[in-house]
């Protein structure tokens, strides 16, 4: 490929969002600063130092090894009030600036997933369902804390073995049909002509080559994020759009596809990150995908 399929951005998403022109986007897959905090430049630098923050986790607890993660539970209700506001603010944006029939993909989780729900069916988009991303090395089930050994058969919460991305779509004008014809949105693209697309992936975390490439701490692997990336443009035309696109794995599914796509990051590090390895994730072989 190579022609220049994509154009990112080093810029703050929702002035971008206003400046852009209505009706100009296709389709939106994302993955967000999900609880808002954890991506603040204060926790970034906590998590980078790997000093204390959101991020931080014990080396060693309940018997496991463990990386940072966000941790959604220790989130007040001024977080859960910032963690509204943000996708109150972000999703009729998004419903401005998408074609009729364009659909966001979105990554969630389960804590706060119902935030962004309401958020989005109030802006005025429709539920499609949503995607299982089967990944098991997921946080929860753990003992509780401080008391591991008194407790050894409890689980505070369910381990978590499965990421939802939420569907939304913008309403149709019309029939699908007749969407499809006029603005090339609407539905899903099927992996195969007899095969649906299907709200269950199995995606283990990105490893070993990628995650060397492209070391974000919420990197998604470009065997999923391909498969969700090319269903997002039914015909395979239109532009799909990455409002926070961390080190570029949307943006890099999307070039490997051929398909055009735009990028914004407001954190510059992650930024110079995407601009590096963007077309080197997007050459990876990676079985399963086109």
């Amino acid at each position: 490929m190579g022609r220049q399929l994509y154009e990112i951005l080093c810029a703050d998403a929702f002035r971008w969002l206003e400046r852009r022109r209505a009706k100009s986007i296709h389709a939106v897959v994302t993955d967000p600063p999900y609880s808002v905090l954890e991506y603040t430049p204060e926790q970034l630098n906590k998590q980078r130092n790997g000093r204390g923050g959101i991020w931080r986790l014990p080396h060693n607890y309940d018997g496991s090894k463990r990386k940072p993660v966000p941790r959604f539970t220790v989130l007040r209700s001024k977080d859960l009030e910032r963690l509204q506001d943000f996708h109150a603010r972000l999703s009729p944006q998004l419903f401005r600036v998408l074609v009729p029939g364009g659909h966001v993909i979105i990554a969630s989780q389960h804590l706060l997933c119902h935030f962004v729900v309401s958020a989005f069916t109030d802006a005025g988009f429709e539920i499609r369902g949503q995607i299982a991303r089967i990944v098991k090395t997921l946080r929860g089930g753990d003992r509780p804390k401080g008391a591991h050994e008194e407790f050894r058969d409890l689980s505070v919460s369910p381990r978590s073995c499965w990421e939802p991305w939420l569907i939304f779509r913008k309403p149709c004008e019309g029939r699908v049909k007749e969407n499809l014809e006029k603005w090339h949105t609407g539905a899903l693209r099927r992996p195969q002509s007899d095969v649906p697309f299907k709200d269950l992936i199995e995606s283990a975390p990105a490893r070993g080559t990628e995650k060397r490439l492209a070391p974000h701490p919420s990197l998604k692997p470009q065997a999923f994020v391909r498969q969700i990336v090319r269903a997002s443009l039914p015909l395979g035309k239109g532009v799909i759009l990455d409002p926070f696109m961390g080190s570029g794995s949307t943006i890099a599914a999307a070039h490997h596809l051929g398909l055009r796509s735009i990028g914004i990051e407001m954190d510059e590090e992650f930024f110079e990150l995407a601009q590096t390895f963007i077309p080197e994730l997007s050459k990876l072989q990676v079985n399963g995908t086109r």
